[in-house]
């Protein structure tokens, strides 16, 4: 006979009955956060969704390769300013240039 303490005489899956009376969320910063308007899930911006747009019958890009560049330091700068994805805006000038000369 199996004793009322053994792995297999234990119900599966039963869990334990919490030993605290006191809850530990903070309730005051939720109140605090709801009342300011603060949001874990801040709205999606349009050239965040833009980047998820699945590529559906078109080629794969090709491969990008990895190198090093010495530009000067205001060129860098004024590509910088611009924002995120400076790297980007420099290929699509390089690329619009190889056409031109073409």
């Amino acid at each position: 006979m199996k004793s009322a303490s053994s792995p297999s005489a234990k119900r599966q899956g039963a869990k334990r009955a919490s030993t605290s009376t006191r809850s530990r969320t903070d309730w005051d910063r939720l109140k605090a956060d709801r009342a300011s308007g603060a949001t874990e899930h801040p709205e999606a911006d349009l050239k965040h969704i833009v980047r998820g747009v699945v590529r559906r019958g078109l080629q794969p890009l090709p491969a990008k390769a990895l190198i090093s560049l010495r530009v000067d330091q205001d060129v860098l700068e004024w590509f910088k300013a611009q924002g995120p994805g400076y790297q980007t805006r420099i290929n699509s000038v390089l690329r619009a240039f190889r056409d031109a000369s073409v």
